[in-house]
């Protein structure tokens, strides 16, 4: 009898370790009630169009080490994006460029150039430009649609408003724990007007705010 209590502890204490905290709480939903052609993939709208210079006041905090100034995202192509981030003076941080799976470093200042800090950046600024993915898993709850998706091995989870269809937020899981997370903010869904990553295991965050012309 003890040992079937133990063993019992033990399988429950395995399967509740390795939820996640994103799902929790939500309702699986099946996909032939989902919305619509959303079914078959989620479109993240927010870096889509080719004719608008995505530019945002941008402060970046990496291992103690903070860099301010002006992050530009422009969609150079059908898949690709450049993300480059300056000083306000026009003084070049890090000059990046994603065509599909491709990733290509044009520029990095040197208190920047780190493996391990690029990889991250790259991660991050790809799960950030990145348009469209398939769906694996749909979940709800009253006021939200969750859409999981994969890449790699990793997952990433896509929160839309159920009334309006709006992006909120994605979170970048491992099977049992949360990474990264992307907060968006928008006033038409089209543009973010604040987008907040932070990740949950290292020193890293990036607080973008929509560049206002005066």
């Amino acid at each position: 009898m003890i040992r079937f209590l133990a063993i019992s502890f033990l399988v429950f204490f395995i399967f509740t370790s390795c939820s996640l905290e994103t799902t929790e709480g939500l309702r699986s939903v099946p996909f032939r009630n989902s919305v619509g052609s959303i079914a078959n993939g989620i479109e993240n709208p927010y870096f889509s169009n080719s004719e608008i210079d995505y530019v945002y006041k941008a402060k970046i905090e990496v291992y103690g080490k903070n860099f301010g100034g002006i992050l530009i995202i422009k969609k150079t192509g059908a898949e690709s994006h450049r993300v480059v981030f300056t000083t306000e003076f026009g003084s070049k941080l890090f000059d990046f460029q994603f065509e599909g799976d491709t990733f290509t470093k044009n520029f990095v200042v040197e208190e920047m150039d780190r493996k391990f800090i690029i990889n991250i950046l790259k991660d991050d600024f790809k799960l950030l430009v990145n348009e469209k993915a398939e769906i694996l898993e749909i979940y709800s709850s009253e006021n939200q649609y969750v859409f999981k998706t994969q890449r790699d091995a990793r997952f990433n989870f896509y929160f839309f408003e159920r009334e309006t269809g709006q992006l909120l937020k994605i979170v970048n899981t491992s099977k049992t724990k949360e990474k990264v997370e992307i907060d968006f903010t928008s006033t038409d869904g089209r543009i973010a007007d604040t987008i907040a990553i932070k990740h949950n295991n290292i020193k890293l965050k990036i607080d973008l705010e929509k560049f206002k012309n005066e």
